[in-house]
């Protein structure tokens, strides 16, 4: 490429989102990573797309929301272009509930569903079945969504790096920055202008549910990919002294996932991994001009929610980048 029209600093899921997005409107696109592809927080294990419950509704859960459904046509066509198994399914969940005042809460962001997610998900109180997958539930009823969804990070980020070729850019270890700067430089980025970066642990288990919905309890994803694994996260370290290492803190989450799960007894733990995830002093991602580095762009802070918001964050970061429109929530501004 002898120029480039924009130059993404960053090739995790928000960065190589937005230079998708952009080359695919036409841009000519480098990302540059000296570390490479996936390797700070999209490269976990975990990968569950799950929404933010239906009441109080703001910008942040409306952009989330569009975000998740547009996930199936978006990891559908980078699966297509780079030949790679994403392992996106939008596979619904599961949340026990505790008590029959957790019950009513639950039946309350029901009706409210109905009306926010507009028909194209739902969210319903359903009896806790006799199954093996079925989590134990205290007050004999569960959550089930039909909104969440649940993706391979590694294997996703990667293969939209490849689609992002495909489309006719650079993806580099090195290199200057052309055209039009966004950085997307995860959470040393997310310091640079105010935030931090919190760790996380997961497990990747020897188990197969695939085609199961993911499970949710306990503060701990479950997520049965379809590869027949199961990953397990996360916990949320705002202090540490080693940013990849696992210890007694994994071991900790694992006890606690069969507790809550009793079918996971026994299953082979094959992965452990560990990562410190981009998070802004408002838990919401930061977008559009950067605050600190004049005439340049920033796309960072997906925290937890990173593979969900990435979709939209990709579409309304090429509006402002090649188009000058910012259809960027308030909220979401640096």
């Amino acid at each position: 490429m002898a120029t480039a029209d924009v130059t993404v600093m960053g090739a995790g899921v928000f960065g190589l989102s937005v230079a998708f997005a952009c080359a695919s409107r036409g841009a000519a696109v480098r990302v540059i990573d000296p570390h490479g592809v996936a390797a700070g927080s999209s490269g976990g294990l975990v990968g569950a797309l799950a929404p933010h419950v239906p009441e109080n509704w703001n910008e942040k859960k409306a952009f989330q929301f569009e975000s998740l459904i547009m996930a199936a046509q978006f990891w559908n066509r980078v699966a297509a272009l780079s030949g790679a198994d994403v392992g996106y399914a939008r596979s619904g969940r599961l949340q026990p509930l505790a008590d029959a005042r957790a019950v009513d809460l639950a039946r309350a962001r029901a009706v409210t569903a109905t009306e926010l997610w507009q028909g194209k998900a739902i969210w319903e109180v359903i009896p806790a079945g006799d199954t093996p997958w079925m989590p134990p539930s205290p007050s004999g009823f569960v959550v089930h969504d039909t909104l969440s969804a649940l993706i391979h990070p590694r294997r996703a980020t990667r293969a939209l790096a490849d689609a992002v070729v495909v489309l006719g850019g650079e993806v580099l270890t090195e290199g200057q920055p052309q055209g039009q700067v966004v950085w997307a430089t995860g959470w040393p980025g997310m310091v640079e202008v105010g935030g931090n970066g919190v760790k996380g642990q997961a497990a990747l288990l020897r188990f197969d549910a695939s085609g199961q919905p993911q499970l949710f309890a306990d503060a701990l994803h479950i997520i049965p990919h379809g590869d027949g694994t199961i990953a397990i996260g996360s916990t949320s370290e705002r202090e540490f002294d080693d940013p990849t290492g696992t210890d007694a803190a994994l071991d900790d989450v694992l006890a606690r996932a069969v507790a809550a799960f009793p079918v996971l007894e026994g299953a082979q733990v094959i992965d452990r991994w560990a990562g410190v995830r981009p998070r802004s002093k408002s838990r919401a991602p930061v977008l559009g001009t950067h605050p600190t580095r004049p005439g340049a762009y920033i796309a960072n802070g997906g925290f937890k929610i990173g593979f969900g918001m990435a979709p939209k964050v990709g579409e309304v970061m090429a509006d402002l980048v090649l188009d000058g429109r910012d259809t960027i929530p308030k909220e979401f501004c640096a």
